[in-house]
């Protein structure tokens, strides 16, 4: 792919008008980080506003709709992920929702007491899973590229295992597990399945009830572009609403909340991991976000993804593995999410120079890893080919070598 092809397949693009949803600075660098945080959306900073007018003029009455909030918000999130109604909810961190329903899962599954998750899984799942008391940490070794192996899955669950929680997409690879195998796997060993949905939510096709998923959580700054910090979500299957407890027994989760009792009474439905208040002008920002790529239609955003990385990666091995990049994401697109990640010694220079060049903004993760993540909703094929022409250069150039051999940033 030339410049020339690029700039045409931007212009026979069905969502070329959505990049104008965005507040893009187009003298700036190219923008391919993405997958860590969105860009910020007009609809997102006008509902934004509206949602301060409503603080100042309601005061405490704005309660008596903000309340439903994390439900209402839910059910729009739970459109990208492939979950019905009453079975998602907004609020917390990914991290306190992960502890929630794993805490949760090991109180129902008395007897077990193995979690299985990836050695190569995002370090706040592992740190929340070892942190639980009374359990073992069993982690499957895994390719750092490919992912889990699905055989690797089938020898480390038995009957001792409580609980799996695997990401949908590996955070460095990309690596992308197909929920519904991997869940009937689980389930044939009398395990729960908890899945982390961080980089595929708002990107990446996911069916969380036609793939029999227990639980899921995930995060709305990534592709769903709702602003650093936005709440995240949770899932929980509705059969399994009634029988799984959360450990934080908050206020807001009460069946009575307005009687003040003196003992808990979780409410019926996915409202029972409630906690404390609900961030509503953070759920403001989702609620808009989210609304932008339901609009454009997550299986044309997801057409448009697999276009975008695919040329990356053909770039990439065109451009950049002559001069010593190799690809760390999966080849086969089928088994990849919606970013690509690159591998070279010099990872951190290379993306420091970048920055500080304005040139592209990527994404850097030890010790050699450079993630680059071209959303569909705002970003352009001509930004693809432009940041690997950019990167290209940088390598062929702009980076002098020592007498050692190793680059450094001139």
């Amino acid at each position: 792919m030339d410049r020339a092809r690029a700039e045409a397949l931007d212009r026979s693009d069905p969502l070329a008008s959505l990049r104008d949803e965005f507040f893009i600075d187009e003298s700036g660098p190219i923008y391919m980080d993405g997958n860590s945080l969105g860009r910020l959306s007009r609809r997102v900073a006008d509902a934004l506003s509206s949602g301060m007018g409503e603080w100042r003029s309601k005061v405490v009455g704005g309660w008596h709709e903000w309340v439903e909030l994390p439900f209402a918000v839910g059910d729009q999130v739970g459109q990208l992920i492939g979950a019905a109604p009453g079975q998602v909810m907004v609020g917390d961190s990914t991290t306190v929702n992960l502890y929630k329903l794993a805490s949760a899962t090991l109180s129902l599954q008395s007897g077990r007491s193995v979690i299985v998750c990836d050695e190569n899984e995002f370090p706040t799942d592992r740190y929340v899973l070892a942190g639980l008391r009374g359990t073992e940490l069993r982690q499957i070794r895994s390719d750092p590229i490919e992912g889990v192996d699905v055989a690797d899955l089938d020898s480390a669950v038995d009957d001792q295992t409580a609980l799996v929680c695997l990401s949908h997409v590996n955070y460095r690879s990309a690596a992308r597990l197909d929920i519904a195998e991997v869940t009937s796997l689980v389930h044939s060993r009398g395990a729960v399945m908890l899945w982390d949905l961080c980089h595929s939510a708002g990107a990446v096709p996911v069916d969380l009830d036609g793939g029999e998923a227990d639980l899921a959580v995930g995060c709305t700054y990534k592709y769903l572009n709702a602003g650093p910090g936005a709440p995240a979500f949770l899932y929980v299957r509705r059969d399994l609403q009634s029988r799984l407890r959360s450990p934080i027994s908050g206020w807001f989760a009460q069946r009575d909340q307005f009687e003040m009792g003196q003992v808990f009474e979780p409410v019926e439905g996915v409202g029972r991991f409630a906690a404390g208040s609900p961030p509503v002008l953070g759920l403001i920002a989702v609620d808009a976000a989210v609304s932008v790529l339901l609009e454009a239609g997550l299986d044309r955003l997801w057409e448009k993804s697999q276009a975008l990385t695919e040329r990356l990666v053909d770039l990439v091995a065109e451009r950049l593995e002559p001069l010593g990049v190799r690809l760390g994401s999966p080849a086969d697109p089928s088994r990849r999410g919606a970013h690509v990640s690159l591998i070279h010694p010099e990872a951190w220079p290379i993306c420091s120079s970048l920055i500080a060049r304005d040139l592209v903004v990527p994404d850097f993760r030890v010790p050699d890893t450079i993630r680059l993540g071209p959303a569909a909703a705002y970003t352009r094929f001509v930004d693809v080919f432009d940041a690997v022409e950019r990167i290209e250069h940088l390598l062929g150039g702009d980076l002098e070598r020592s007498a050692e051999g190793r680059p450094r940033v001139s």
